[in-house]
């Protein structure tokens, strides 16, 4: 993302994963550690999508310590697609890695990376997530789990790979708010200024 990005392999279930680690600037100690899991891999999804990468400067910004991975099969990860059931280890996996005991945790995914995120935070046990962050939840593709009710969720109006419609029938059961950006499509193109904004804002509105 920048010169400054620490990249690293860490042992996953199917071989090394590729993680990418920005730390706040002026070498401040970071707030906690902010996961970022991208959109499918079967249809170009890596850690350096966009929307990843905005997700990870808005946390960087708002003092978290940003950590992008490609999962399974992707870039410098070894092994292959599994359907999603083994792209939500390679998650864990790469929180066993780079997490210190204890230490607070942000997860957040894009697209088919919410719905990992979603997953993972169900499975994190005796020290859960703070906060998740899910922009373009894969809800219509993918059994995304239900999240906490402080989970933000951010879509586009005319998203065209995840319909708004698919989001809010996964929140609606769980009276969970969706922000929704009007006229702004599942890549947030030309919106992605915003969409930072809206995360920061939703941590800490003095950052802004």
């Amino acid at each position: 993302m920048n010169a400054q990005t620490e990249k690293r392999l860490v042992p996953g279930p199917a071989g090394q994963l590729e993680v990418a680690i920005d730390l706040p600037q002026g070498g401040a100690v970071p707030l906690g550690t902010a996961l970022i899991c991208h959109p499918n891999p079967t249809q170009g999804g890596t850690m350096d999508n966009k929307v990843v990468q905005t997700l990870a400067r808005a946390f960087i910004q708002l003092g978290w310590r940003a950590v992008r991975f490609n999962f399974r099969g992707i870039g410098q990860s070894s092994g292959g697609w599994d359907e999603g059931r083994g792209e939500v280890d390679d998650a864990l996996a790469v929180l066993a890695a780079v997490r210190a005991p204890g230490e607070a945790l942000i997860l957040s995914g894009f697209s088919f990376g919410g719905y990992v995120a979603s997953r993972a935070a169900q499975r994190l046990g005796a020290e859960p997530a703070q906060r998740l962050v899910l922009v373009g939840p894969a809800t219509s593709r993918f059994d995304t789990a239900p999240v906490p009710a402080d989970t933000v969720v951010i879509h586009g109006e005319v998203d065209d790979v995840v319909p708004l419609s698919a989001v809010l029938d996964w929140a609606r059961p769980q009276s969970l708010p969706v922000t929704v950006v009007p006229g702004v499509g599942h890549f947030f193109h030309g919106q992605l200024p915003l969409l930072k904004s809206l995360v920061v804002r939703a941590f800490d509105p003095t950052k802004i």
